[in-house]
């Protein structure tokens, strides 16, 4: 299969670009390489026959229209796409532009190819989203997402998405483009930009500089590693049914003072500090505007009917990607996100 991967720079579309290429699959990463974009995450198949780059916007429609032409693909990841939610409070504007008129943009291309090809049953267009769109739940709460859930973002980020989610949904339903969508928890793993949580808490200790946590550290997220992520993408692309949604998850729950308890406690064990301990660093900020209290996601309908389980437990997955960030601390040439203290 040729697989067109858009964001396949980034932390995640890179995993997958990765699993494809060892898969046996002929690989297309259209890439914009912004900020978060990482072109080390890609030197393992950069030399592979089946690999293939374009650096690309996705808001150019005319650039979508001549790589379809000059590559054929079989099927399209979609996850280009801007991520942060701290960025997308401080400037909504280009969450905008990349998440809702740049997927416009690749589901018109993607239409017009898919049509000139004959309007083939076997293509797929694979959008990859987040769970954030479905909203907030409580911390004391039995209750999960489901593909049923209705959606409720709070967050530019997370608006932006759902809008995203809702164009793919239209194009399906009125013209027939055979889509799927995954929303999925937190990911975390190798190769992820400093800015998210959790490498933010690994460079920070590093570079003997406060661990932020927003509000009191209540806030709850599901965690789940990079490579599973890949997988289950992989075989919903594979075997999902047209049209249809499937939540991805870990069941892998923790707060956010206690995932930086975790991290500190394994940096103690891979790198001890030279005196103290990393849980020093520690430091309370002032909390997120309208900060969603927890993300918790129902994977049922992918593991009963595509049979996917999520392999890395919460401390194993940790691990290596502390690890990773300890051995690689070098090569991250955007330095430590800092924030203030409250």
């Amino acid at each position: 299969m040729k697989i067109l991967i858009t964001g396949g720079a980034g932390f995640i579309g890179s995993a997958v670009a990765r699993l494809a290429i060892s898969g046996g699959h002929t690989v297309v990463i259209v890439d914009a390489l912004t900020y978060a974009s990482c072109l080390k995450s890609l030197s393992s198949i950069q030399n592979k026959p089946n690999y293939f780059f374009e650096k690309a916007n996705i808001c150019n429609r005319k650039k979508l229209d001549d790589i379809f032409e000059q590559y054929k693909p079989d099927a399209v990841m979609h996850l280009a796409a801007e991520s942060h939610v701290d960025r997308s409070i401080q400037d909504p504007e280009i969450f905008i532009k990349t998440n809702i008129k740049g997927t416009f943009n690749l589901l018109e291309a993607t239409k017009n190819y898919w049509s000139k090809q004959g309007s083939p049953s076997t293509f797929r267009f694979h959008h990859i989203s987040t769970d954030e769109v479905f909203g907030t739940l409580e911390n004391d709460s039995e209750y999960k997402f489901t593909e049923e859930t209705a959606y409720k973002p709070r967050s530019p980020y997370s608006a932006s998405k759902a809008s995203s989610d809702h164009l793919v949904n239209a194009w399906h339903e009125t013209f027939g483009l055979p889509i799927l969508i995954t929303n999925c928890s937190n990911n975390y793993g190798p190769f992820q930009f400093p800015e998210k949580l959790i490498p933010v808490l690994i460079l920070n200790a590093l570079s003997e500089t406060n661990l932020p946590i927003y509000g009191d550290g209540s806030n709850m997220r599901e965690w789940l590693y990079v490579n599973d992520h890949a997988e289950a993408l992989m075989l919903v692309l594979e075997r999902g049914i047209v049209g249809r949604c499937y939540n991805i998850g870990s069941k892998n729950e923790c707060t956010n003072i206690d995932l930086a308890k975790l991290v500190c406690k394994i940096l103690n064990e891979l790198k001890p500090r030279k005196s103290g301990k990393y849980e020093e660093l520690i430091t309370f900020v002032d909390d997120r505007l309208g900060h969603d209290k927890r993300y918790a996601i129902d994977s049922s309908r992918i593991e009963t009917e595509l049979g996917w389980r999520p392999k890395i437990d919460l401390n194993t997955g940790l691990k290596e990607t502390v690890q990773w960030y300890i051995d690689n601390k070098n090569l991250l040439k955007h330095g430590v996100l800092r924030s203030k203290k409250r």
